[in-house]
């Protein structure tokens, strides 16, 4: 059985964890194995200390290959930081935004396989080769995009500015206000090899608890991407990432209200848009959802989805890796529940 995820950091990866060790205990609906894909957005990427970071790449790629910190989400575990102690020491970087020194290895393997002319999605699997993530990672794109933030910026002739979207989320913490959200280059760019296919072929897509304006947004904005997603023959179902008019984590709240969506998971899903109906806020005429999970919380907004064609089911959606007394975990409730909205489309 072919999965293909859409996927942004942290709550993209334990999520993906989550499924991929679900089916490895209790196997596919259809008792194949499965060949999970996740299309992880670069939207994030940067240039630091003239290395590459992936900041979404690399959660994903530690947090399924054993090495993430798990108290942060993001970054290794035992980490020290003398080398980014060192470059302060000579006033280069910023004290907001520091990296590991066992991080700093991963960006410059990345940094030196791509300064010898390799593709990022060639240069992501060597990385992976290490890791083992039990899963087929791809970048969205082998075409750099950058996420930046429009602000106010009253010593500007424009009366605003642009500034890089780490340095909004991370040093700012989403509090400044931000007028729009550019993506730089990602009119350019190219789906990587692989995504496109991944999509299409697979049977079932699923749209994990990322954000869904500058991660899994981002992704559906790389040209060609939107356009698969709408014609492949799987099931797309997405896991809300606002539970009781909040995000699980992050700032997602903040970008929504940039946007012009409501913090809700109704607004999140008729954002997405179904694939019957048109999208209310998105450019193309055509949504991406066929199904959605919203938390018990949100129960009430199951019928009103219904009704502008997205099936959905509420149940709770707080990751967790513990068993219960049916021996699935609560992400393996969300991945059973999605295999079952999958079937349901198939029988109307």
């Amino acid at each position: 059985m072919r999965i293909t995820l859409l996927a942004g950091g942290v709550g993209g990866a334990r999520f993906t964890r989550g499924l991929r060790d679900h089916l490895a205990r209790h196997g596919t609906p259809d008792g194949t194995s499965a060949e999970i894909t996740v299309v992880v957005n670069t939207g994030d990427d940067m240039w630091l200390h003239g290395l590459r970071v992936c900041p979404d790449l690399d959660t994903v790629m530690y947090t399924l290959g054993g090495g993430i910190h798990e108290g942060q989400g993001w970054g290794r575990p035992d980490e020290s930081r003398r080398v980014t102690d060192e470059l302060h020491a000579y006033g280069l970087g910023w004290d907001w935004f520091t990296l590991g020194d066992l991080d700093l290895g991963t960006h410059v393997a990345r940094t030196a396989m791509l300064r010898e002319g390799l593709p990022l999605s060639t240069v992501t699997e060597r990385l992976a080769a290490r890791w083992q993530p039990g899963v087929h990672l791809l970048p969205m794109s082998d075409q750099p995009c950058e996420t930046h933030v429009e602000v106010d910026d009253a010593s500007s002739p424009s009366g605003t500015r642009l500034i890089h979207f780490e340095e909004w989320w991370v040093r700012h913490r989403a509090a400044l206000p931000a007028r729009r959200f550019v993506q730089v280059g990602l009119d350019d760019a190219r789906p990587a090899p692989g995504v496109l296919d991944a999509i299409t072929r697979a049977d079932l897509v699923l749209l994990p608890p990322s954000n869904p304006v500058v991660s899994v947004g981002t992704i559906l904005g790389v040209p060609g991407i939107h356009e698969a997603m709408t014609r492949t023959s799987a099931s797309v179902v997405g896991v809300s990432p606002i539970l009781g008019g909040a995000p699980v984590r992050g700032m997602a709240d903040a970008c929504l209200t940039t946007i012009g969506v409501e913090t809700s998971a109704e607004a999140v899903a008729r954002h997405y848009g179904s694939r019957r109906e048109p999208s209310p806020t998105r450019s193309e005429t055509t949504g991406v959802l066929d199904g959605w999970l919203v938390d018990d919380t949100d129960e009430s907004a199951v019928e009103r989805l219904e009704d502008v064609g997205i099936t959905a089911r509420a149940l709770p959606l707080l990751m967790g890796d513990e068993p219960g007394a049916d021996g699935r975990t609560a992400t393996g409730r969300m991945v059973d529940a999605a295999f079952g909205v999958a079937a349901a489309r198939l029988t109307t």
